[in-house]
């Protein structure tokens, strides 16, 4: 499952930086901190690997409810 947006890869690599043990859970703010919680390291893994060119900065409201 690649990252919709530059945002959303940069959430994933914090999550599972803080996943494993990497940096503190409490640092983590916004979706970072729920995806810890939510998610396998291997799924964190796909969307923090995924490649940020042509990725917007963030999904467009039309977009992120699909």
């Amino acid at each position: 499952m690649p990252a919709k947006s530059k945002a959303q890869q940069k959430a994933a690599g914090a999550a599972l930086s803080a996943k494993r043990g990497e940096t503190k859970k409490s640092e983590l703010k916004g979706a970072s901190k729920s995806m810890v919680e939510s998610m396998t390291e291997k799924e964190l893994e796909a969307l923090a690997s995924t490649k940020r060119k042509g990725k917007s900065e963030h999904v467009p409201k039309s977009k992120a409810a699909s």
